[in-house]
């Protein structure tokens, strides 16, 4: 299995579960926000958090996924560049290809995207932000995989540290999807329970992607290269267009460079 092995023990499973459900507790305790602030979230705050979860999300595939991917082919001699270039790529066609598919509603769209359906309105938004966690758990889920085997180099520190970042972006998506809903006449409980619902797919992804980690270990560099590719993908086709939407643009440029700093030390000093 190209000189890797997995672990035969990889310690407590409800400890492993409890970090694999980090993100998801971030997405949980954000929609919970709808039952403390107004209907209608500040413009420019929403702006603040979709830039510093684009800038998380940037720093998180570039120090936890792409570079892990290019160390680890160096180790066994061949070219680095090529599984992070290829399944960076593959990321990115994936979601591309859910993206055309399922059908779904940014919020603050008009326009419902994917394939027409008669799905109602928050459905199609919980959608949206489901296809958009799809990509986090899946990270954190092969972050995971490559810490259980043998001669990665990866640590289940650094898999922690992806899993708190991933966690810390998701509380204000998980506010940004309650809220909206809320202003459309959805109730309070309702709301937080959809929020809750987008953010499933996480620790799903997360489990599934660990129970493949012996399968994935020959391909785990193209693995962590395709998890980085499918959240750049949701990064730049929908954060940073929602955060440099309309006026006052630069706070979602500041929240870019707060979420990547964040990130990045939280990776490079505890990872």
């Amino acid at each position: 299995m190209s000189g890797f092995a997995v672990r035969a023990e990889t310690g407590d499973n409800m400890e492993e579960f409890i970090v694999l459900s980090i993100p998801f507790l971030g997405t949980t305790l954000g929609a919970a926000m709808v039952f403390f602030m107004r209907a209608k979230m500040n413009p420019q705050l929403e702006k603040l958090l979709l830039g510093f979860a684009a800038g998380v999300m940037i720093a998180a595939s570039v120090w936890s996924l792409l570079i892990p991917a290019i160390e680890l082919e160096e180790k066994k001699g061949n070219n680095a560049w090529l599984p992070a270039a290829a399944g960076f790529l593959l990321g990115i066609g994936f979601l591309l290809l859910l993206d055309t598919l399922i059908p779904h509603l940014h919020v603050g769209g008009e326009k419902p995207e994917g394939m027409k359906s008669d799905f109602r309105k928050t459905t199609m938004l919980v959608l949206a932000v489901a296809l958009h966690n799809l990509p986090e758990g899946m990270a954190v889920g092969v972050a995971f995989a490559g810490a259980m085997v043998d001669g990665t180099g990866m640590t289940f520190a650094a898999a922690l540290v992806l899993a708190v970042g991933i966690a810390i972006q998701n509380f204000p998506e998980g506010a940004i999807i309650s809220m909206p809903l809320r202003n459309a006449g959805v109730s309070r409980p309702k709301a937080f329970w959809y929020g809750v619902l987008s953010g499933v797919v996480e620790p799903v992804g997360a489990v599934v992607t660990i129970l493949l980690a012996e399968q994935i270990v020959p391909l785990l560099p193209y693995f962590l290269a395709f998890a980085a590719g499918a959240m750049i993908y949701v990064v730049v086709e929908e954060l940073i267009p929602e955060a440099q939407g309309g006026e006052h643009t630069n706070i979602g440029t500041v929240g870019v460079a707060v979420g990547f700093v964040l990130m990045m030390v939280l990776d490079v000093a505890l990872g």
